[in-house]
């Protein structure tokens, strides 16, 4: 396979800003770095991401991989970004014969930030068969517990969502953006350039909501289990189904709900019953 030209162009995730705290003390505190970046492909601006930046090459190739605008890896030539322009240039040896109508055609998504879906993706009636992957109720439990480890971004500044790829409770990825959009086209894209050791991932999780956008991003990538600690929507409940994604909403502690779970959930650890729990 030909080498690809990427630039390294990370910034730090969060930057440090003085403020007043309640008790009228003075300090400084970290906070979510927001960056805009303008993506081009072959000199075609073809959208702007706002992004903590801190793995920018990685994000637009994700995101032109989910959005159907590059095909084969091997079309991929070069990635470079350079923040003094704000602007990711992104060369390929060849484009979709129909990237005009798929330009043309926007979809604004429930994304924080508002993400972007272009051409009839959401419509997109079938994709590569998913694995029927199970999933027993102990090892969600031990993934969760596991992931408590990674959200450093968050808990120094808050204002981000994290996204991990998981084969079953060992965490191989985990990534951190202001949208939880960015944070599943990076780890997509690590994924595609093989930066990460990702390839085996059979669960993604995310503390954004279970949309279309989240379930069909996941779904391109190959893994039949996405597991959040929000909720979910009636899109994206539609879509899994359609796809054979098992969904694990509202997964925090113990408390979780599994829909499209039958025959794929192993309920061996449930835990006791408390006062106030739902029968």
């Amino acid at each position: 396979m030909h080498a690809i030209s990427l630039s390294q162009a990370r910034l730090p995730a969060t930057i440090e800003i003085d403020v007043t705290d309640e008790f009228g003390q003075s300090r400084r505190q970290a906070i979510a770095a927001e960056r805009a970046l303008t993506l081009y492909l072959n000199k075609r601006e073809i959208v702007t991401l706002m992004t903590l930046g801190a793995d920018p090459e990685a994000l637009v190739v994700g995101y032109l991989r989910n959005q159907g605008l590059l095909g084969e890896r091997g079309d991929l030539q070069a990635v470079h970004v350079d923040w003094e322009v704000e602007a990711a240039a992104v060369v390929t040896r060849r484009l979709p014969e129909d990237l005009e109508e798929r330009l043309g055609q926007r979809t604004v998504t429930t994304g924080c930030g508002q993400g972007t879906v272009f051409g009839r993706l959401l419509e997109v009636a079938s994709l590569t068969a998913l694995p029927t992957t199970q999933l027993r109720q102990s090892v969600l439990y031990r993934m969760l517990d596991h992931l408590g480890e990674y959200n450093e971004t968050y808990r120094s500044a808050g204002a981000v969502h994290g996204c991990a790829l998981c084969h079953q409770e060992t965490v191989l990825d985990f990534v951190e953006d202001v949208g939880r959009h960015n944070a599943v086209d990076t780890l997509a894209g690590r994924q595609w350039l093989a930066q990460s050791a990702s390839e085996t991932a059979d669960i993604f999780y995310t503390t954004g909501r279970l949309t279309s956008e989240m379930v069909l991003k996941v779904a391109q990538m190959g893994i039949a289990v996405l597991v959040s600690r929000s909720g979910v929507t009636q899109k994206g409940v539609e879509l899994a189904q359609r796809f054979g994604v098992l969904l694990i909403a509202r997964a925090k502690g113990r408390h979780f709900q599994a829909i499209h779970a039958e025959g794929r959930l192993e309920l061996d650890a449930m835990p006791a019953r408390r006062p106030g729990d739902r029968h």
